[in-house]
């Protein structure tokens, strides 16, 4: 049915598939919360700066 060369192809992009898709995991929510931490950094100084004025 399958070589053994087709059988290491197919290990290896199952492989790299795994590898990414964990790397997304771990990587989507650290860039969720740098994107909403600094909106919020962002908000308090506009508010800080709107009452000091």
């Amino acid at each position: 049915m399958f070589e053994f060369s087709q059988y290491l192809g197919f290990l290896a992009f199952l492989t790299i598939i795994s590898i990414g898709f964990w790397l997304m995991m771990f990587l989507v929510p650290f860039v969720m919360y740098w994107v909403t931490g600094g909106a919020i950094e962002l908000i308090k100084e506009k508010k800080a700066q709107k009452d000091k004025q």
